[in-house]
This record gives structure tokens, C-alpha cells and sequence, in this order.
């Protein structure tokens, strides 16, 4: 069973520049078979160096420029048509190492946020003598969700999924790495998305990025969203990743500070009239088939696993200062401000 979904999407990121800085921002919704981006545009005054790319492995789309002092204030709006595919969970299989597509292999192993080979032991404990299937799956979601408090402000940009549970609290970044360690760890593959998302609870705050997880299971790509803050229904792709550190929606490599954002999103149906999302938590939702996210060779992908594991030596060879905002920052901005030597 499919169906579709328009949404309106706005984004307004403010920051104080006080020298050179660079900019990188992953905030345009992603272009899927899945995901028709109808309308997408943006606009930035007082900058240099303005371009817009693709990664070339995944659908990631960038923004990049350069600022010398000032304001600088980015503006972004979209429509996208989002087509969800459910299933019936009981007749969802998990598949074997040697039956899975080469594409999902990557997603596999440990990556810096989501230390699998870690809480090998742990997964297999808690969950390993459960019925293999969706609903093994949805279990250790429902387990991350139960066992994990929501907390912003307790987590930053190198808490981990270990970290997430001997502490037993955080944002939905640390909700989703706590998931995708604990499928990895079953041999399930898992991975990391960041986008907007429609229907969260208004006491948690202004509308907001949100940190989800997708898993291989039946043959596609299924959503996991454990912090169970909006339907499942109501996300909209802008990157996809091993882990956080791949969709960071900005990282400024300057002295450069945050100064405010504001987001909205508004669901349509079919006849442009505002639309209230109702999920069915009976129901298995995937936006992503095996072979939607990748035009590159299994090679290239787990290359650029590789890469996304040593951020470091990329960002001290190029500036002495970063600031990078990982996905999630749900009721706080989550930045982190780094010094540096060269």
C-alpha cells in the first residue's frame, strides 16, 4: 500500500561572523525516487564562493560559501512530494548475511557514533534469542524508546551510542545511534537520517531538525524512529548516513556564531489543503527501496565509510576553528565549538 504526501518546508539559519569563515550546510531536502522535490531554493546575502553540490554515493545535498564579517542569514524553502510505502510487519524477514544486496554491506560495521562491535555482547543478550523478523527490529526500538529518557543538553557532538546507554538519556541523535549499534550488532543493517519532521509535540519546543533511523528488512529500507517524537509519516529525507557525523546540517570552519534558527513544515493532501498526519503503528513505513540512495560501486560507498571515521585530519588541515552542528539540536542549538593547532 502506498500513498503520498505534499509538504511546504522553511528554514532561516542566522550567524554572527567576526573573520573568514567557510560555510558547508546540508539543510535542501533529498531528491529520491521516493522523494520528488517539486519546488527548492535558497538565498544568502553578505557571502563568496557560493556553490550547491551532490555527494556522489548518496543523495546528500550541499550549500557551501565563504563570509569575512558580519550577518549572515540563509533562507531556504521547498515543496516535496513524499510517497510512503507500508507492509504488513509479519511479513517482513530479516535476511541473511549472504542474501543481502552489496549496497547495504557498509551499513553493517561500526562507525564512529554507532560502536556496534562494542555492544556486540549486550544486543545479543537483550535481543538475540527473539524471533527473527520485523518485529525483532521494532522490539529494540521500542526498548531504546523505553530505557532512554529524552533530555536535551545532556549530550553533545562526541556522545557516542555507548555513552547514550550507560547514560540512559539524550536527543534523538543519541536515540537513533543507540538503535542502528543495537541492529548492526544483530547483523541488521542499519543507517542514520537527518530531516525535518511534521507533528512533534509543541512542549518540546520550536519545529526542529530530527534524527531518524532506516533499516534493511524485507527487502527495503524501513523507518525506526525511536524517540517516537512525530509520525513516521510526517519525516522528510535531507541526508543519509553511517551516523551524524555524514548529515551534520551546518559545519562553519571560522570564528563564527550561532545566532538563531526558525523551521516550519505543513503537510497537503492531494487538493493543496493542509493535512492532518495521522501514523498506523500496525503498519511497517519505508521511503527507501534497496537501490533508491546509491549510483556508486559498493567500493565507493564503503571508501566513503572509511573517510567519514577520521573527520579530523580533513578539518585541522583547513581552518582553526570549526564549528559543527550535528544533527539532532532539539530543544537546544547542540554546537560545538573546537580550537584547533596547526
Amino acid at each position: 500500500m502506498n500513498s503520498e504526501i505534499r509538504f511546504a518546508i522553511s528554514c532561516a539559519l542566522g550567524y554572527k561572523v567576526s573573520g573568514p569563515s567557510d560555510f558547508l550546510f546540508n539543510i535542501e531536502v533529498a531528491q529520491t525516487p521516493q522523494q520528488t522535490v517539486l519546488d527548492s531554493r535558497y538565498s544568502v546575502a553578505n557571502v563568496q564562493n557560493i556553490e550547491s553540490f551532490k555527494t556522489k554515493d548518496l543523495p546528500n545535498r550541499f550549500i557551501r560559501f565563504s563570509a569575512s564579517s558580519g550577518d549572515v542569514n540563509l533562507d531556504y524553502t521547498a515543496s516535496v512530494l513524499v510517497n510512503h510505502h507500508w507492509a504488513a510487519p509479519i511479513t517482513l524477514q530479516e535476511h541473511s548475511i549472504a542474501d543481502l544486496p552489496q549496497e547495504t554491506l557498509p551499513y553493517l560495521l561500526p562507525s564512529r557514533y554507532c560502536e556496534s562491535d562494542k555492544l556486540f555482547h549486550f544486543a545479543n543478550a537483550h535481543f538475540g534469542q527473539l524471533p527473527r523478523g520485523y518485529q525483532r527490529l521494532q522490539a529494540i526500538s521500542d526498548w531504546v524508546y523505553a530505557n532512554v529518557r529524552f533530555m536535551p543538553g545532556v549530550s553533545n557532538a562526541t556522545t557516542s551510542a555507548g555513552d547514550t546507554l550507560a547514560a540512559g538519556m539524550g536527543v534523538c541523535r543519541d536515540f537513533a545511534h543507540l538503535t542502528i549499534a543495537l541492529l548492526r550488532s544483530l547483523n541488521i543493517p542499519a543507517r542514520f537520517v537527518a530531516g525535518y519532521d511534521y507533528g512533534a509535540d509543541p512542549a518540546l519546543g520550536p519545529t526542529d531538525f530530527h534524527a531518524y533511523v532506516e533499516a534493511f528488512v524485507g527487502n527495503r529500507w524501513f523507518i525506526f524512529d525511536s524517540s517516537k517524537i512525530c509520525p513516521r509519516n510526517g519525516l522528510v529525507r535531507i541526508g543519509t548516513g553511517f551516523d551524524a557525523a555524514d548529515v551534520a546540517f551546518a559545519t562553519i570552519f571560522g570564528p563564527t556564531q550561532f545566532t538563531g534558527m526558525n523551521l516550519s513544515i505543513q503537510p497537503f493532501d492531494k487538493f493543496n489543503q493542509p493535512l492532518i498526519i495521522v501514523d498506523d503503528p500496525t503498519l511497517a513505513i519505508s521511503t527507501a527501496a534497496v537501490d533508491d540512495m546509491h549510483d556508486e560501486s559498493f567500493a565507493t560507498l564503503a571508501d566513503s565509510m572509511m573517510m567519514a571515521r577520521k573527520p579530523s585530519a580533513k578539518i585541522a588541515a583547513n581552518s582553526d576553528y570549526v564549528i559543527s552542528a550535528i544533527a539532532d539540536i532539539r530543544g537546544t542549538a547542540n554546537t560545538l565549538a573546537t580550537a584547533i593547532n596547526n
